[in-house]
This record gives structure tokens, C-alpha cells and sequence, in this order.
């Protein structure tokens, strides 16, 4: 890797019918030809909002008048190492247009490589596109609790909920875990008809996280491990962290994603130390992946977390 690293702000401006907008690089430049999303270098004094609002304009011609932060992510090329400001533009004025001699083409993020080679610093985002913005964790605790669960469940299902954490350390040793086993069973069979995807605490049996779509891994769990679990191509891993070391820890790891919190005050911990909002945003510095916050989340502080460079909010109480 280089020593010196070049700071990059790049937007993803997704129109309301989903579609992301993909520039081709011009034949002047490095990698021709190649697809990329639109940005450019931070100039000296800029934030990265700033450098974004003012390539855009530049580019392609809009005036950026919504955007937000999202995963800083450094690759390294071969003669070159950039550290990627991803970040989502929500709002802007006028029609993208070529500025600078580049092809755009909007595209499905899940098939975006149809337009042809994409830049490797571009797939990644294009991954994260695919993760939900927000991750309910169970919390049914006994069996007098599994049928107002799932309940519930349905309901967040039919809300829009497509991630869900299947989370049960206070299950009564005298239940059994073959009974837990029943409403994991249960819990996959409702997500799977609604299109959701389960990951199992690493609290619980490593079979059972094979039968689901992945596992959360609890941060002690995280910790012990230097590598990604084995597990198949399509399943996930997310890690919980409490400060900046475990989220790289879990970039490190290769986990698609970190949760990291306490963020705010939560009814099941009142008074426990929280980390804040600024607190989230330095734990989530270059974390190279996207990042939930949690504690203290709900309908009420989405636009608070995705302000902040959250990819979305995880809880319980408020999702499930």
C-alpha cells in the first residue's frame, strides 16, 4: 500500500424508483472505460459534503441540496490508495448531464454490472445497497412469550422489516433448547415467506446459523476470531461493537456489517453509560462497512442516526 492516500467523496444518487446513477470514466483518465459513481478528490479545507456538492455540480451539472455521510472505505490500487467518502444524495436540482466526456446510465444497484467492467472500489457500495436500513433483534424469553412474538414479528414483517436477529440468552434452561430450536424454526418460515432474512446470535448452536441466513456475532465471540466464520457464500455476519477498535475488528474479520451502541438511553439499561451521537460517529470512522446504531432507536431517530453516518437503526423493542 502506498504511503500517501488520496480522500475521495463519492455520491450514490439513487432516483425514487431505485435506480443508481453510474458514470463511465472518460478516455484521459486512469481505468477508461471502467464504471464508477460520480465524485471526486477533496480539495484542501473541503469537508467531504462540500468536495461532493462541488464535483457533482462540476461533473455532472446538479446542485446538490440533500446528502449525508455513509461507510468511508480505503481501497488500494495498484499505484494509488483512496479513502472512499460514501455518501447517499437525497435531494438535488436538475437533470445529471456529461460535463466531462463520461457516459451515465442509471442502473439496478443488484445488476449494475450490466452497463460493463465496474471500478473495484465501486462494488462494495453496491453490496451494502442490498442490506436493510433496519435489523430487529428478538427478545421472546420464554414460551408464554412466542405467540405475542410472532405476532409481532408478522406485523414488523408486513411494515417492511427484512432483517431480523434471532436473540434469545435469557431462554429458561429447564424449557430446553430443542423448544428454542421449534421457534427458530417458526421465525425462519414466517421471514422466508415475507422475504426476510434471519441471522442467529452466536450465543446460540453453530447448526443453527447454517440453517438460517447467517450469524450476529456477539463482540467477545467477534474478538476471539481472525477470520470469518465459515459459512456459505449467501449467508451473512454481523458483528456487535462498542467503540471504533471492534468495528474495524469486524471490517477486519470480513463481517458484511457492524452494530454498534449503546447510542442512546434504553428501558432496559437506564442510567448505563451511552456513547452519544458523536460518540457513534467516531466509533464509526473509516469503518469500512455500514454500520447500525443501536440503543435507544426508532421511528423517531432514523433521520437522526442516517444524519450521523448510520447505515440504519437496530432494536427491539421499537422493530419487533
Amino acid at each position: 500500500m502506498s504511503e500517501k492516500i488520496v480522500d475521495v467523496a463519492a455520491g450514490l444518487i439513487l432516483r425514487p424508483d431505485g435506480k443508481l446513477l453510474l458514470g463511465q470514466r472518460p478516455e484521459d483518465k486512469p481505468w477508461s472505460g471502467w464504471w464508477e459513481l460520480p465524485g471526486g478528490k477533496l480539495e484542501p479545507g473541503e469537508t467531504v459534503l462540500q468536495a461532493l456538492a462541488r464535483e457533482l455540480q462540476e461533473e455532472i451539472g446538479i446542485r446538490v441540496t440533500q446528502s449525508r455521510p455513509w461507510v468511508t472505505y480505503v481501497h488500494a490500487y495498484p499505484h494509488t490508495t483512496v479513502r472512499l467518502a460514501f455518501c447517499h444524495v437525497t435531494g438535488w436540482e436538475g437533470d445529471p448531464q456529461s460535463l466531462e466526456n463520461q457516459r451515465l446510465e442509471w442502473v439496478d444497484p443488484a445488476n449494475a454490472a450490466s452497463v460493463g467492467d465496474l471500478l473495484p472500489a465501486t462494488l462494495p457500495p453496491l453490496r451494502w445497497l442490498q442490506l436493510p436500513t433496519t435489523y430487529g433483534i428478538s427478545a421472546i424469553g420464554s414460551r408464554a412469550g412466542i405467540a405475542p412474538f410472532l405476532g409481532r414479528l408478522e406485523a414488523a414483517l408486513a411494515r417492511g422489516v427484512r432483517l431480523v436477529q434471532f436473540r434469545e440468552p435469557q431462554w429458561p434452561d429447564g424449557v430446553g433448547a430443542s423448544s428454542l430450536h421449534e421457534v427458530l424454526q417458526q421465525v425462519l418460515k414466517r421471514c422466508r415467506a415475507a422475504g426476510a432474512r434471519v441471522l442467529v446470535n452466536s450465543i446460540h448452536p453453530v447448526a443453527w446459523w447454517k440453517e438460517a441466513d447467517g450469524v450476529h456475532l456477539r463482540t467477545a465471540d467477534a474478538l476471539r476470531l481472525s477470520a470469518r466464520p465459515e459459512l456459505p457464500k449467501t449467508a451473512l455476519v454481523g458483528v456487535s461493537a462498542h467503540d471504533n477498535a471492534q468495528v474495524v475488528h469486524a471490517r477486519e474479520l470480513g463481517a458484511d456489517f457492524a452494530v454498534l451502541g449503546p447510542v442512546l438511553d434504553t428501558p432496559s439499561h437506564p442510567g448505563a453509560p451511552t456513547l452519544g451521537w458523536d460518540g457513534f460517529v467516531e466509533g464509526n470512522r473509516d469503518a469500512g462497512i455500514p454500520v447500525f446504531a443501536l440503543g435507544g432507536q426508532s421511528t423517531q431517530t432514523v433521520s437522526q442516526a442516517l444524519r450521523h453516518g448510520a447505515h440504519g437503526i437496530a432494536g427491539i423493542r421499537a422493530i419487533l
